[in-house]
């Protein structure tokens, strides 16, 4: 995960809508499933997956909970640390 691009899709989803960004999923997801697919492009398909999955959990934490930018993109990544570390 990248925070620069978790960022820049947070500021994105405030500034149009989420469901753009919910939409661009299912396509990735879609295409990550069709034959030929080399196992670099499905790294680059899973690394954008990941970021705007985290993009999506870092604003629900910013419009539920009240927090800064800052402090919600710190604590998802306190959280997918702490997840990687378990394992």
């Amino acid at each position: 995960m990248k925070l620069p691009v978790i960022k820049s899709l947070v500021e994105f989803i405030k500034e149009n809508d989420e469901d753009y960004v919910t939409e661009t999923l299912e396509v990735l997801e879609h295409v990550s499933q069709a034959k030929g697919i080399k196992d670099e492009e499905l790294e680059v398909i899973g690394e954008l997956i990941s970021n705007m999955y985290g993009s999506i959990e870092v604003h629900k934490d910013m419009k539920d909970n009240g927090s800064s930018q800052k402090d919600a993109l710190n604590g998802f990544m306190k959280r997918v640390t702490g997840s990687i570390d378990k394992n």
